[in-house]
């Protein structure tokens, strides 16, 4: 499923129309970033939970040329499924 296929689920069960379909998953999704950007979490009781996480900067090798070159330090996004979602797919 992309984007496109999750709006028009949203507006066939909702019945609304495509745009206003849109609009909601455009807002929720914009939500969640601003959420994660501010270092909260986004947590949906029996879907699950989307938190950063820092990796530190760290040492790594071109596999190429052998080389030692230095990975830079950044935030990652993390998601865990909640119980009712793994339950469903178990």
């Amino acid at each position: 499923m992309n984007k496109g296929d999750l709006i028009d689920a949203v507006a066939s069960k909702a019945d609304i129309t495509k745009g206003q379909a849109t609009d909601a998953v455009a807002a929720v999704f914009d939500t969640i970033q601003s959420c994660l950007k501010n270092g909260d979490k986004a947590a949906f009781v029996g879907f699950g939970t989307f938190q950063t996480q820092e990796r530190a900067a760290r040492d790594g090798r071109n596999p190429r040329t052998g080389e030692t070159i230095k990975i830079a330090a950044k935030t990652l996004v993390k998601f865990k499924a909640g119980k009712a979602l793994s339950d469903a797919m178990n």
